[in-house]
């Protein structure tokens, strides 16, 4: 998955809770969520199906949400490894919940998210 199919994907599933899309790089995009709770969406240019989905609300209740892949050796004892799933907190780390592959990893991250905004705003 490129960062422009990424961006269509955005813009034709979660335009709902997406209320703007920064590109500052072509392998990050930026998505501020209409909770103003912010989105980065990082692939790899270098190597295939390596991601990072981080969605950032210390501003807002302290907590961030990560989805990636990066092989690090803390989390080798989870069972997706090396996919995994920082949940509310950088140091609590648990099993990846998600797909783990593109681009159903990233559509299934989003669709947490898109829950989770309407569980803090409804």
């Amino acid at each position: 998955m490129k960062i422009q199919e990424a961006q269509i994907i955005i813009e034709d599933q979660f335009l709902d809770i997406v209320i703007e899309i920064l590109k500052p790089s072509p392998e990050k995009i930026r998505l501020i969520l209409k909770d103003k709770s912010f989105i980065d969406i990082r692939l790899s240019r270098n190597i295939e199906n390596r991601f990072d989905f981080h969605w950032e609300r210390t501003h807002i209740d302290n907590a961030i949400y990560r989805y990636d892949n990066f092989p690090d050796n803390k989390f080798k004892k989870l069972k997706t490894f090396p996919f995994h799933f920082h949940f509310q907190k950088e140091n609590k780390v648990v099993a990846s919940p998600f797909a783990k592959t593109l681009p159903k990893a990233f559509v299934d991250f989003m669709e947490f998210v898109r829950q989770e905004i309407g569980k803090k705003v409804g």
